[in-house]
């Protein structure tokens, strides 16, 4: 973590391999080092958003992909003391919760899937936690109204959806791997989200959580929009990261927005605009990044 003279070393943590954050931290660390060769961010695998929040507030780690429900839970001290050392680099990309199941599955709701054995991921993942505000906007408990599945890794999903050990498995956002691998099955796959009441419900009791909808042609034979709940993970930083290296990786993003978003298709979202409406709030984006949203003519 020590800042050298010429390359900023910075460790970048993940989540677990086969997830969405792998899939993202690699291409987004190769893509601004690419842009400032004064950059040097290391992307490793992590149990996921809640150890980054831990390392990140002890100093451990300078970079960490964090969801925007673990976000909030952290700056407002739900399960312990607030989080005072986290600060927003960027948003990555908007993420709808909703479940997954194989085309030939007899499940069409969510009610449908009660009592049934359902893929949650990786136990530390942030998408534990979604589920969690999900299923208690609707009545239900995550764990108790359903035969709960939790992973070592979010990549031990899929074949246990495709085999049928699982009903089904519950995830979100564009381009995440194990929603791209059930679909590719030979069955093909169907996606289950909250219905519109459903969705009002859950919003009414936690009003933290947005109206998504991921598009159709998401995914193949997916060929309708699918509407739920959800908010946007971030890049945080250690509030202790140095001011002029939180304004290179700001810089870095911003000029490669578009060479970012035709490596990854998820990243197109990764903009400087859609963080500041992302974020909870100003005082938590890095000054570092704010100063270059200032001198962009982002903010005033």
């Amino acid at each position: 973590m020590a800042i050298a003279q010429e390359k900023s070393r910075l460790v970048f943590g993940t989540a677990t391999p086969g997830g969405g954050f792998p899939a993202y931290g690699w291409p987004y660390a190769e893509v601004l080092n690419a842009a400032d060769a004064t950059l040097g961010i290391e992307p490793i695998n992590t149990k996921g958003s809640t150890e980054n929040i831990v390392s990140l507030e002890q100093d451990k780690m300078d970079l960490g992909l964090v969801t925007g429900e673990v976000t909030y839970e952290a700056i407002k001290g739900i399960g312990g003391a607030p989080a005072k050392n986290i600060r927003i680099i960027n948003a990555t990309y908007s993420q709808a919760g909703m479940f997954i199941v194989r085309g030939d599955s007899p499940y069409k709701t969510i009610d449908d899937l009660k009592g049934k054995p359902i893929v949650w991921g990786a136990a530390t993942s942030g998408f534990i936690v979604l589920a969690r505000y999900v299923m208690d906007g609707m009545g239900l408990d995550f764990q108790k109204d359903f035969q709960p599945i939790l992973l070592k890794s979010a990549g031990e999903g899929p074949p246990m959806v495709l085999d049928g050990r699982a009903a089904a498995m519950w995830g979100g956002g564009l381009g995440w791997p194990p929603f791209a691998e059930i679909a590719k099955g030979p069955a093909g796959a169907r996606f289950i989200g909250p219905s519109v009441d459903e969705n009002k419900r859950i919003m009414a009791k936690h009003s933290f959580l947005k109206a998504a909808t991921m598009a159709a042609n998401s995914y193949p034979g997916q060929t309708a929009p699918v509407n739920s709940v959800g908010s946007w993970p971030f890049v945080l930083a250690r509030a202790s990261l140095p001011d002029d290296v939180a304004y290179k990786l700001a810089r870095a993003l911003h000029k490669s927005e578009g060479a970012f978003g035709k490596r990854l298709e998820q990243a197109v979202e990764s903009t400087l605009a859609n963080t500041l409406a992302a974020a909870p709030s100003r005082e938590l984006i890095h000054p570092g990044v704010l100063k270059y949203m200032r001198e962009a003519g982002l903010v005033k």
